[in-house]
């Protein structure tokens, strides 16, 4: 199976050259998994993460990019539960930064979406922004009838730039708020993988396409099975139904039924689980499927017809429960 921290695990060393494109991911890191709070009169900006390795790819981010020294500590085991960050890092000062990364508008607000510079980026540009949303707050479902790829976001402001830089990658997404949590959904198969190839996880990917026609291949053997299962049903309950009926007819007939329809109706009851074209080759002398299947017909509207005209339960009456 493909798992959330593999995909992560790949994403997380996806080298990434050019300045812009790594100024979009961090910048969304921030924004997706982190906030703006004051401490002592001064702006701090504190994003939690998953892992030692994205904690160490945004701090060198940070460094780098914006000459901006941060702190990291992980978070105490009693404060967090499965599947929650366990890591903290945190810029002291980071009103200049919040306003260089576009966190900040004018009146010192965190802004509700994602900077617009960055959802106006070029195709890289929308990648990185992809990929900075899942090592903050994604998660994979492997391939069964719940897959999906969801990225948590802290508003629908978010979410909603998340969507259309999809879009314009060629992904399908959608926005949800669910439980209270707005979320970016992909849940088309092939539009994950094409998501996974997007953020730059190309082995992910070729995994997730090998358990994709994995599945498939599953499926269609489920169904002809099914199919087979089905036409065998149908074929045994066909066989008693025509067996049952015949008898009745023989019974309501008796020695009034002509010979060579008496001869195909005990023909039938002889070998109740062959096919027509089998009744027929049995026959002395061979006979036709048509020819069969016209004597049985015959017999059993006589026997009707004669049922009709006693007052007696015709041949179906004779056919049991389980037969639709």
């Amino acid at each position: 199976m493909l798992s959330t921290p593999e995909v992560k695990n790949e994403l997380v060393r996806v080298p990434v050259q050019r300045t812009a494109e790594r100024m979009a991911e961090v910048a969304t890191v921030l924004r997706v998994a982190g906030g703006l709070h004051s401490i002592s009169g001064r702006i701090a900006l504190e994003v939690e993460l998953h892992t030692p390795q994205i904690v160490q790819r945004v701090r060198k981010d940070l460094a780098e990019l914006y000459g901006v020294r941060s702190d990291a500590k992980q978070l105490p085991p009693s404060t967090t539960r499965p599947g929650a960050p366990q890591f903290l890092v945190r810029v002291i000062d980071g009103e200049t930064l919040a306003r260089q990364l576009g966190l900040l508008d004018q009146r010192r607000r965190q802004i509700r979406g994602l900077p617009n510079r960055l959802t106006t980026g070029a195709q890289p540009e929308l990648a990185a922004i992809l990929r900075g949303a899942f090592l903050a707050r994604g998660s994979l479902t492997a391939p069964g009838r719940s897959a999906s790829l969801e990225l948590a976001c802290p508003t629908s402001e978010v979410a909603m730039a998340l969507v259309g830089a999809a879009s314009r990658l060629g992904v399908d997404a959608k926005s949800r708020e669910i439980r209270g949590q707005n979320r970016v959904i992909v849940r088309d198969t092939d539009a994950i993988g094409l998501m996974l190839g997007v953020m730059g996880a190309e082995d992910a990917r070729a995994r997730w396409e090998e358990l994709k026609r994995a599945r498939e291949t599953r499926a269609t053997a489920n169904r002809l099975v099914n199919f087979d299962d089905a036409n065998l049903r149908r074929s045994a309950q066909a066989s008693v139904a025509a067996c049952a009926r015949v008898e009745r007819a023989l019974e309501i007939l008796g020695d009034g039924v002509p010979e060579h329809l008496k001869y195909a109706g005990t023909l039938r009851l002889a070998h109740r689980e062959s096919s027509l074209d089998d009744l027929g080759a049995r026959a002395e002398p061979p006979l036709t499927k048509d020819a069969i299947a016209g004597r049985i017909r015959r017999l059993l509207a006589m026997a009707d017809k004669e049922a009709e005209t006693r007052g007696l339960p015709g041949t179906e009456a004779s056919l049991p429960d389980m037969i639709d």
